[in-house]
């Protein structure tokens, strides 16, 4: 009987589960092809205590725990409108011109953020800079809520990347 009691509960937890969770696994991908070295377009991009020095929808950028560029850094992005999202350095390479970090929290309509900037040489003074991202929406119910779908979650993060990248060309040629 406790065995039938236990099986049952844990289907009902499963089955829970699943229902609680019918976003799908989603990602962004945008690149930028910029008429400059890769030293300098990484001197703009490298310093994740700065996404403002490149990316206009940011007004500030503060490390909150931890130490700049180190993994396990966490930084508070202040946005122009007054928003804020908080994320966290996972993997940070100086030689390969790469980072990954993680949404912990913000204004943004997604979830289980996972993103990665990363920088290659296209020629002497030619750099692609190369912009991805997985993600699920923030709504993660069967039904979400009215512009908290799929759909609002992959267009607000192409547009971020988008916008940032499309900045850094101005910039940095």
């Amino acid at each position: 009987m406790k065995y039938n009691l236990l099986l049952a509960s844990l289907l009902v937890s499963a089955t829970f589960n699943v229902l609680a969770d019918d976003a799908k696994n989603l990602a962004a991908h945008e690149e930028v092809s910029i008429n400059a070295p890769v030293a300098k377009v990484w001197a703009t991009v490298s310093n994740f205590n700065d996404l403002g020095a490149w990316h206009p929808a940011i007004k500030k950028t503060e490390i909150v725990s931890g130490t700049n560029n180190k993994v396990g850094a966490e930084r508070l992005l202040t946005l122009q409108d007054g928003g804020t999202i908080k994320e966290k350095l996972l993997a940070y390479s100086a030689k390969k011109h790469s980072f990954k970090y993680s949404i912990i929290e913000g204004v943004l309509p997604v979830s289980s953020y996972v993103s990665t900037i990363s920088i290659k040489a296209q020629g002497k003074d030619q750099t692609l800079v190369v912009w991805t991202g997985t993600f699920k929406r923030k709504d993660t119910a069967t039904t979400p809520a009215a512009g908290q779908d799929d759909e609002a979650a992959i267009k607000t993060m192409t547009s971020v990347y988008r916008g940032g990248l499309d900045n850094l060309k101005k910039i940095s040629e």
